[in-house]
C-alpha cells in the first residue's frame, strides 16, 4: 500500500485521476489537497467518501507551513496537478499563475525532499513547447517555447523540477500531454463550452479562423499514462502522451453540432486570441516503447461519450456556469445572447 498526495484532485484531470486511481489501486491511500479556486468542485468527487484510503485536505499548494500541518503521516508519492490553467486567464492577469504554478511547484518540491517522498510527479502540458508548422510532432527533445504567461509558468515550473533532480537527486517525472476532453472539464474550455452553449441555444465563439489544430486525448486514457508514469517511470525523464487525433477547432465544432442535431449557423468567429499557438502533436513513441502507454478511445467515439455526459449533467455544468464563470465569461465574449 502506498500513501500518494495528489494536489488538484478536485479539478478536471485531477478528480478523473483519483477516480481510476481509486478503481485500479484500492488499497493505496490518497491525500488530495485542493483550494477549491474557481476550477476546483467538489461535485467532481461524488461517491468518493473520507475514510481510511481517502481524505480531502483544502490547502494552497503555494502554502508551505499549511501543507506541513495538514498532512501528519508519511507520504510515499506526489502527483502534481494543481495549476492554474486557462491561456485566456493567464492573458488577463498572469499573478495566480506564477504563485500556483511556479511557487507552488517549488512548495512541493521543498516539501517532498524535506519528507523523503519517493518519486514525484509532475503534470505538465504540450504547450510547453509552444507552436508547430503543419508538420512534425512534438517530442521530449523539443526545445521548451511557450507561447503565453499560462504556458510559460509551466514551462518555469517543469524547469524547477529537473533541477531538483540534477540538484538534489529527487526522483521526479515530467509527464506533457495533448488537450484533454471528458467528464468534469469546467465549461470554459473548447469541447465543454460548445456542447453548454450548443444545447443552451447561445452562440459558439470560436477564434480566429478555426483552423488551429489540436491533438485530442480522452481524459482516462491521460490518467492511465500518468498512472504508468508513476510507477514505471525513470526517474528525471519526461513523457509525453497523446491521442494521435488531431482535429482544427473548426472540425470539433462542428462534429459537436452534428451529434446535437444543431445547425452551423450557431458558429460565431471572433477576433482571435493574443500569441494563439496554430497547431500542436504529440509524439507518444517514447511513452509506448518504455511504459506500454496507448490511447484506447478514439476522438469520434470519445466525442460522443462527451456530448452524452454533458447532456445527462445538465445541473452539473449549469451551477458553474451560473456564477463566477458567467462573469468571467461576458469580460472574454461579450453578450452574445441567443441564436
Amino acid at each position: 500500500m502506498s500513501t500518494i498526495l495528489v494536489t488538484g484532485g478536485a479539478g478536471f484531470i485531477g478528480s478523473n485521476w483519483v477516480r481510476l486511481r481509486r478503481e485500479t489501486h484500492p488499497d493505496d491511500r490518497i491525500l488530495n489537497v485542493d483550494l477549491l479556486t474557481y476550477a476546483g468542485n467538489l461535485e467532481n468527487l461524488e461517491g468518493i467518501d473520507e475514510g481510511p484510503g481517502y481524505r480531502f485536505l483544502r490547502i494552497d499548494v503555494a502554502d508551505r507551513q499549511a501543507l506541513e500541518e495538514a498532512v501528519d503521516e508519511p507520504v510515499d508519492a506526489v502527483v502534481h496537478f494543481a495549476a492554474e490553467s486557462h491561456v485566456d486567464r493567464s492573458i488577463e492577469d498572469a499573478s495566480a499563475f506564477l504563485r500556483t504554478n511556479v511557487i507552488g511547484t517549488q512548495t512541493l518540491l521543498d516539501f517532498a525532499r524535506a519528507r523523503g517522498v519517493r518519486r514525484m510527479v509532475q503534470v505538465s502540458t504540450d504547450e510547453v513547447y509552444g507552436s508547430l508548422g503543419d508538420e512534425g510532432k512534438f517530442t521530449e527533445m523539443t526545445s521548451l517555447a511557450p507561447n503565453s504567461p499560462y504556458s510559460a509558468s509551466k514551462a518555469a515550473a517543469d524547469m524547477l523540477v529537473r533541477a531538483a533532480h540534477e540538484t538534489h537527486g529527487m526522483d521526479v517525472v515530467i509527464t506533457r500531454c495533448s488537450n484533454n476532453y471528458g467528464p468534469y472539464q469546467f465549461p470554459e474550455k473548447l469541447i465543454p463550452l460548445m456542447i453548454s452553449n450548443a444545447l443552451e441555444g447561445r452562440a459558439l465563439p470560436v477564434y480566429g479562423d478555426g483552423l488551429n489544430v489540436r491533438d485530442w486525448i480522452w481524459v482516462e486514457d491521460h490518467c492511465r499514462g500518468i498512472d504508468l508514469a508513476l510507477d514505471k517511470g525513470r526517474a528525471g525523464e519526461v513523457y509525453n502522451f497523446g491521442g494521435d487525433a488531431e482535429r482544427t477547432n473548426l472540425d470539433v465544432v462542428r462534429g459537436i453540432l452534428a451529434l446535437l442535431g444543431k445547425p452551423d449557423s450557431l458558429i460565431e468567429f471572433v477576433e482571435d486570441r493574443k500569441g494563439h499557438d496554430r497547431r500542436y502533436a504529440i509524439d507518444f513513441s517514447k511513452a509506448a516503447r518504455e511504459l506500454g502507454f496507448a490511447p484506447t478511445v478514439s476522438f469520434e467515439g470519445g466525442l460522443e461519450r462527451c456530448v452524452q455526459w454533458y447532456r445527462d449533467h445538465d445541473s452539473w455544468w449549469r451551477r458553474i456556469k451560473s456564477g463566477e464563470y458567467m462573469n468571467w465569461y461576458e469580460t472574454m465574449y461579450g453578450d452574445r445572447g441567443d441564436a
